[in-house]
């Protein structure tokens, strides 16, 4: 299975133990440009990846060039965007997935909390509108076993 998550907090412990026995993925793959530039934030963020996962950290105008190092095949992947912006990013440069996983997005001044662990500003809502007119599916969930949370997009 092929997943895309949005969780500002990139890689912890609810991707760890859930998200990756959920997916079954093999591969961690995390799409963001300040992940991608700093070996530091990648290798403390790796010493929580099991060590049969392979993990993988992109800027987010390199995707196509790894789906094509990997000979297209993006099934058992787990693929990581800190933000709703990164996700349209990926699918403006030819990436498509059926459902998005709206993870966490953190409460700060300026943004509409639309469930427990989601908070929206307007750049937010119109990315998420973004989304649906495209008809992905928006799954808000924390974990795999929570139902959907918000619903009519």
């Amino acid at each position: 299975m092929q997943w895309v998550r949005i969780d500002n907090r990139l890689i912890h412990g609810q991707v760890i133990e859930t998200w990756l026995p959920y997916t079954r993925a093999k591969r961690l793959l995390v799409v963001n440009d300040e992940m991608a530039a700093d070996d530091l934030q990648q290798q403390i963020a790796s010493l929580a990846v099991p060590s049969r996962i392979a993990a993988d950290f992109i800027h987010v105008s390199d995707l196509q060039a790894y789906i094509d190092a990997h000979d297209g095949d993006m099934q058992e992947t787990l693929i990581l965007v800190a933000n709703c912006s990164d996700a349209r990013r990926i699918m403006e440069t030819g990436f498509s997935f059926a459902t998005l996983n709206v993870g966490n997005l953190h409460y700060s001044p300026g943004k509409k909390q639309l469930c427990a662990h989601v908070a929206v500003s307007e750049e937010d809502e119109a990315c998420l509108r973004f989304f649906s007119k495209r008809s992905v599916a928006l799954d808000f969930r924390c974990v795999p076993n929570d139902p959907v949370q918000v619903k009519g997009w």
